[in-house]
């Protein structure tokens, strides 16, 4: 817009101005609306999960510590099995975080030890 110099010029930018108000209002109150959706408990959970479905490295890394955890667990169980001393206890205990650690920093070795075992049963069947 230039200069304005009569008033059906005025009127003109006046009148241009309203619609431009409007049309901002409206994408405004559009924008208020998708976000307002978005911040619902239940979308955002969705969009959460979403998010970790779509990192495969994320998945990786939970199954690997999934897998690290049961494997510690067990272990510790086969360490103390029913016993009630205290130290077979504290000693299943550093057990099992030694080897859910191990485990949760290695799962290719894992798998390729799951692997190799796989294929000595499924030889010996043949």
């Amino acid at each position: 817009m230039g200069n304005i110099t009569c008033a059906s010029d005025l009127h003109q930018a006046i009148a241009l101005l309203e619609t431009e108000q409007q049309q901002n209002e409206l994408i405004l109150k559009a924008q208020f609306k998708l976000t307002y959706e978005s911040f619902k408990p239940v979308n955002l959970l969705r969009n959460s999960i979403k998010d970790i479905a779509s990192e495969p490295e994320l998945i990786n890394n939970l199954i690997g510590a999934t897998v690290g955890m049961a494997s510690g667990y067990l272990s510790k169980k086969i360490v103390v099995g029913t016993s009630h001393n205290i130290f077979r206890k504290l000693f299943g205990s550093l057990v099992e975080f030694g080897v859910a650690d191990l485990v949760a920093r290695n799962p290719e070795a894992l798998k390729t030890a799951g692997q190799f075992i796989i294929n000595l049963f499924s030889k010996k069947k043949e």
